[in-house]
Order: structure tokens, then sequence, then C-alpha cells
């Protein structure tokens, strides 16, 4: 899969010729791969929303993802420049989840910004390392980081929110996508995005082991001139950078009941909502971080 994505060339990607693609070699969840390139046409010409939930289903069922999912991101990458303005967010979105491992439920210190995948586990498809899959999908979308820097300044912040999910993706130029999203959060007004920049920003900090990250999260979540969405979202990137002990002062901050409050902000943030469908994401994964060792009930939001 990786082989046939990096092979895809810009003439086709652009010019959206699915019938050099070989489709066929790669069923969906659902059935045979040749069903996608229709689907991405109609989600392409703009005549159905439904096309891009039935990608949904048959790229990402219940939170995995598949290879014929990476044959599409290139051009469902274009289609959210080019398509309707109302499916922009979810058709980011998809791409992101594509490249990335499932994380239902995983709010924990190692698992909220892990992008990868076991190496051992296999689609039960096409026995093809679920791992090589996202490598291909993450391949893809650093191939075309010029679609999406202009995004992050796009009107919609659910968009805005989108695009730094995608982009922390991003396999290499790692400086390239970092710095654009430093300066997007410098200037960001909408609490839901700027936590969604943080994390973007610390995910690729992680993966890559910028040493400088831990003490920039550090200092966003320590300083109370700061927006409570600010703090929260830096304290859940730092403890996600480093695996030192929990400061007290940390501890008091996200278990503020105050903290609480943020719930349903912090529900919109791509890393957050996997963590839990009921809308306690944000409560799930302070408890899953502050109690490691403790297990995390999973029929009802946990306490703090």
């Amino acid at each position: 899969m990786r082989t046939v994505v990096r092979a895809i060339s810009q003439e086709v990607k652009d010019g959206f010729k699915y019938d050099e693609i070989p489709w066929q070699r790669f069923p969906h969840f659902y059935g045979p791969g040749e069903e996608v390139p229709a689907r991405l046409a109609t989600l392409a010409s703009g005549a159905s929303g439904r096309a891009l939930g039935e990608l949904w289903e048959n790229l990402h069922h219940q939170g995995s993802t598949i290879a014929v999912g990476a044959l599409a991101v290139p051009f469902l990458l274009r289609i959210a420049v080019i398509g309707l303005p109302g499916l922009r967010a979810d058709t980011l979105r998809l791409v992101a989840e594509i490249g990335r491992c499932q994380h239902f439920g995983d709010g924990t210190r190692e698992g909220l910004l892990q992008v990868t995948e076991d190496p051992l586990e296999a689609e039960g498809t096409t026995m093809c390392p679920t791992n090589w899959t996202i490598q291909a999908a993450r391949d893809a979308i650093t191939g075309d980081l010029r679609l999406l820097f202009p995004l992050l300044s796009d009107p919609d912040p659910d968009v805005r929110s989108a695009t730094a999910f995608v982009l922390a993706a991003a396999t290499s130029e790692i400086q390239r996508v970092s710095s654009p999203l430093h300066r997007r959060l410098a200037v960001e007004d909408d609490p839901m995005v700027r936590v969604g920049l943080i994390l973007a920003i610390a995910q690729l900090a992680r993966e890559h082991q910028d040493e400088n990250a831990p003490l920039w999260a550090r200092e966003l979540w320590s300083d109370p001139g700061r927006s409570p969405e600010i703090r929260i979202g830096a304290g859940l990137a730092w403890l996600c950078l480093v695996g030192d002990p929990i400061p007290d002062e940390l501890r008091a901050l996200l278990t503020d009941p105050s903290t609480d409050q943020c719930s349903d902000l912090f529900q919109r943030v791509p890393w957050l909502e996997p963590v839990d469908f009921y809308g306690s994401g944000l409560r799930r994964c302070i408890h899953q971080m502050l109690t490691q060792d403790v297990p995390c009930r999973q029929d009802g939001p946990p306490p703090f």
C-alpha cells in the first residue's frame, strides 16, 4: 500500500483520474474497492452529502482504518478544498482518522496523541498491517501540505480545527508544519480551535522528539493569565509529552470543579471525542491521565 500510494502522480491526483488507481486490489469494509471512486466523485460534485457518510462507513468502520482508505486520501484532501464548504470539516476529519490508529476510550498519557498502530496488527479483510495503511495515509497527507495550510484561516472554526488534526499526522517537514500551527495559535480566537492547535503541536513534538515542547506546554498551563481552555489543553499536552510525576499545581487545575464546565467545548476537539462518546471525553481523559493504574469504567463518565 505504501508503494502504491507513493506511485500516484501529481497529475492523477489533481486531475481526479480515479481510473489510474488499482482500487480493485483493496476492498473496503463492506465491499469491493471499485465502489470508492464513485462515492468520491459524488462527494466532489456536491450532488449528495450522503456520499461522505458512506465513505466514513466504508473507510473508517468502528474506528478502524483499511488499506483502500489510504488511496482515497489524496482525493479527499482535494475535495475538502474544492467541495461544499459545509462538508469540508467532516471530510478533513475522515482524512485524519484514516491516518491514525483506533482511539476508542484511550485518553491515557501514552495513547491520546499516539498515531501509529501495533506493527503486528493486521486488517481482517486484507491482512495488510494496519500500520502500513496508516503510514501510507500520513505520507499522502505530507505530500499535500500545500493544500492544508490555507485552511488554517478558513472562516469555519470546525474546518480550522480539523485542519490542525490532519496536519498533526505529517511524517516529515515538521518545522514547516509546526510553525504555521504556532502562528495560528497566536491569533486564534475560537477556544475549541485553540485546544486543537495545542494538541496538534504537541502530537508532532511528541513523535518527533522536540525537546523544547515540554517547556512550551508547561509555560502555557502554569500561566494563570491564560484562558481556561488553553491551560487545560496545554496541561493534557504536557502530560503526553513527559513521563514526569504530575505537579500538584497541574493536578489542582485539572480536578478543579470549574474544569468540568469546559466539557462541551473539549468534546468538539477531534482528539477528545473518541475517548468518550457520551460527552465526557475531557473527564475520562483527565481521569485516565491522573490515575493511570486505576481501571476506568466504560459504562459512564468517570469521577475525578
